[in-house]
């Protein structure tokens, strides 16, 4: 589909990068930014160019971009710990002055049409607004979840000096954090279905190594070590000063919180609700079934705030995306996927089991019929075959159909992306 005739959408050259940073602004309801030399090369030396895409109108007074587009190479974990190659989008706004031109469903044919040639097997994003992106062909497949733990009702002991398991938490600096932190995100990222890969840039603008505005507070880091001394856990929160009546109410807000084993999860729970003077503790971004309440004597203490999509997937090569995860079951299932962006369209053969699967196209009927979107709720684990049918959105053509596939598709515990992008 081509943008309406007054719009060219193109690749930005470098020149340009200034101008799309600030249409991009304008997209967020941001106030526009003049940026030294240093940082506009610390905001643009991760932006290629040749996937940086803007919309122009010759016609406007001003040649500030009317849309923003742009992706990057990412690594997803599937099931079994598989990495994939994925497209991720980010970074899209269309003005308000140009809205409802087909600015977006050009941009994004061009990127996903780009990312199948270079051999990538999904797309991957978050969205800011739920009905945009299922028409290209993108379902939510993980979901997140945020709790605040009201400290006091949690039933700690306040007596709490450490772990009882022999290991220890420490306060480390970011010079720490970015030497520990790759490697533990690394281990981590290879068990947990729906993460995606940090780069180093992640860990330099995380610790305030690379500052890209001039807001940056430092937090506080912990790192749990396990009693052999292993880094199983980190954490970097911040807190605020709040007292009411001379009394302290202060609120320890977590950024992120990552971790290989739920003992380095518990010890640092338990760490962030020892803390004097810290009455609150909002946890930031977790798996809707994450232990967190149940590391507390009185699970009620923990109360969620938010809850909602996270990861939205787009399959663009469904033999390669099936092929490398695992499944819980053993069996052979049949799926017909209409894929109206052309990418994955077509029936195919799926042979799984907890080892592994092949996965071939076929001309055999389809035992279970869906669109691509619905394949992505359910490639990762996290969604039920069965509810989709019973919602409308996949069709058995074979009675137990959408009972198999949940038998071999679903996870026991729930994907989850600790990342925003």
């Amino acid at each position: 589909m081509s943008p309406s005739h007054d719009t060219a959408v193109r690749p930005v050259t470098e020149d340009e990068i200034p101008a799309w940073l600030n249409a991009l602004n304008t997209g967020f309801l941001r106030a526009p930014e003049t940026l030294t030399p240093q940082e506009l090369k610390d905001r643009s030396f991760h932006i290629d160019p040749s996937r940086t895409l803007a919309a122009f109108d010759p016609t406007a007074p001003a040649a500030q971009p009317v849309a923003t587009f742009r992706s990057f190479p990412q690594e997803l974990t599937a099931v079994g710990g598989r990495t994939v190659p994925a497209d991720a989008i980010t970074n899209v706004t269309v003005s308000p002055t140009h809205r409802r031109r087909g600015l977006l469903t050009w941009m994004m044919a061009h990127d996903l049409a780009a990312a199948r040639d270079r051999g990538d097997v999904v797309a991957t994003l978050i969205a800011a607004e739920y009905p945009i992106y299922g028409r290209y062909g993108f379902g939510p497949a993980t979901w997140t979840t945020e709790w605040t733990v009201d400290v006091p009702r949690t039933g700690l002991d306040p007596r709490w000096s450490g772990p009882a398991d022999g290991g220890r938490v420490d306060l480390v600096d970011g010079a720490a954090v970015r030497a520990l932190g790759p490697a533990l995100h690394d281990r981590l990222r290879a068990a947990q279905p729906g993460a995606v890969s940090r780069d180093e840039r992640w860990w330099r603008i995380n610790t305030g190594d690379l500052r890209l505005s001039g807001s940056w507070r430092e937090p506080f880091y912990a790192v749990y070590r396990s009693a052999a001394g292993e880094v199983e856990g980190m954490v970097s929160y911040e807190a605020d000063d709040t007292w009411r009546m001379k009394q302290p109410q202060n609120t320890a807000d977590v950024n992120w919180l990552i971790a290989t084993s739920p003992a380095a999860e518990r010890a640092l729970w338990h760490y962030l609700c020892s803390i004097d003077w810290i009455t609150k503790v909002k946890c930031g971004w977790r798996a809707p079934d994450d232990l967190l309440p149940h590391f507390f004597p009185d699970p009620r203490a923990v109360s969620v705030t938010t809850h909602a999509d996270w990861l939205w997937v787009r399959i663009l090569d469904v033999v390669r995306a099936l092929e490398a995860r695992t499944y819980a079951g053993t069996g052979t299932l049949v799926l017909e996927v209409v894929d109206r962006g052309g990418f994955a369209d077509g029936r195919y053969r799926l042979d799984a089991g907890p080892d592994g699967a092949s996965c071939v196209p076929t001309s055999e009927d389809g035992d279970l019929v869906l669109e691509v979107a619905d394949l992505a709720t359910l490639w990762l684990g996290d969604e039920s075959a069965v509810r989709l049918t019973a919602l409308g959105r996949a069709r058995e053509q074979r009675k137990g159909a959408a009972a198999m596939a949940d038998a071999l598709l679903r996870t026991s515990r729930r994907p989850w992306c600790p990342d925003i992008f």
